[in-house]
């Protein structure tokens, strides 16, 4: 009864109201009980899409309602999360899983965060070491994907579907959260906005190089990136994925006076890397501080290149192999490297970012 009143009350076709899976549950349970009503992740699905994530303590439909009028989702805390579609429930899916995603990055991002400024209370000890155990180790890879050159259409569209599912079935990232492409010839064959990365099958747009045609209406976002990164590296194949711990310490610095504070996103103006790899400011779209306007050069002499908060761009010559290979390795070494800090920082010990 109580969901039924909320779809009457919103007018929508579609609502999803589900408990996260651990580590995810304990780490929204603990920001909803430490927050103010509002959680405030700082990483670009948030900044993008969600803009808070605002907390209901109760499952009063009428507050309900009133919360989703101006968001696409609400926490009940030790409950799960509501979220809606206005025409499917894909909708929906997509943005329980950027939720769940934002809470970690926050939770992970704000406990280094606190070990720099010198000070943990207990309880977010004692979350972040349950937190931990939680987490599954990345499952190992050592077999080959389609190898190049990808020379036919049939060939490339093959090559993506499998690039793009290997990525979410090894756990680096959600099923939304990333893009592919593919050069043959003038023609740069990308995934759909909005797609799924382990479900490519006719969510792949053929775009002309040159303009020539409007099919990259429904194409990826990021499109003017993957466009400049080929331009500027004269890469084949390129791979995009959100993994959690590379933008996690992508927003992670120890540099206590700066004026770009809270603008790091798209202003940072320092030259960063992390475990050998650039940091780059950029947001989605083409403006003047769009990411196709820094991440295409960053990448050209480097494995790939981590968008402050956003996530990370890999590059290929002939096929997905080195692209995927080196998403996989970098987000391993990024987490390892969390740790890595959290224990300096637990000892005493300081280190430049």
């Amino acid at each position: 009864p109580i969901l039924e009143k909320v779809i009457q009350g919103l007018s929508i076709t579609s609502i999803l109201f589900s408990k996260p899976a651990e580590p995810y549950q304990t780490i929204i349970s603990y920001l909803a009980r430490t927050s103010q009503g509002v959680i405030y992740p700082e990483d670009c699905e948030t900044r993008t899409f969600l803009h808070d994530l605002p907390i209901s303590r109760t499952l009063d439909p009428v507050q309900i309602v009133s919360i989703l009028k101006k968001r696409k989702g609400v926490i009940i805390p030790d409950s799960g999360l509501i979220t809606y579609g206005m025409v499917s429930l894909e909708q929906a899916y997509v943005t329980f899983s950027s939720i769940c995603f934002a809470c970690f990055v926050k939770f992970f991002s704000d406990y280094l965060g606190a070990l720099r400024n010198g000070f943990v209370d207990h309880g977010f000890q004692k979350a972040f070491d349950q937190v931990v155990k939680m987490l599954d180790p990345y499952p190992p890879f050592n077999g080959y994907l389609i190898k190049g050159p990808l020379d036919s259409e049939r060939l490339a569209l093959e090559a993506m579907d499998e690039a793009g599912r290997l990525t979410v079935e090894n756990r680096l990232v959600d099923s939304y959260f990333g893009n592919i492409s593919c050069r043959l010839g003038n023609t740069l064959y990308i995934s759909q906005t909005g797609s799924s990365l382990d479900n490519l099958i006719g969510c792949i747009d053929p775009v002309p190089m040159d303009g020539s045609s409007c099919t990259g209406i429904t194409a990826s976002s990021e499109l003017d990136a993957h466009l400049g990164i080929i331009r500027e590296t004269g890469c084949n194949t390129i791979l995009h994925g959100h993994p959690r711990f590379s933008v996690i310490l992508s927003m992670d610095c120890d540099k206590e006076c700066c004026d770009q504070r809270g603008r790091c996103h798209i202003k940072c103006s320092e030259k960063r890397s992390v475990c050998g790899i650039p940091v780059v400011p950029g947001e989605v779209g083409t403006g003047v501080y769009g990411l196709c306007n820094t991440v295409p050069e960053a990448i050209r002499d480097h494995d790939g290149v981590i968008v402050y908060g956003h996530g990370l761009f890999t590059i290929g010559r002939e096929d997905f192999n080195k692209p995927f290979s080196n998403l996989f390795n970098i987000e391993k070494n990024c987490r390892e490297e969390y740790f890595r800090r959290v224990s300096d920082l637990l000892t005493g010990s300081r280190f430049a970012v």
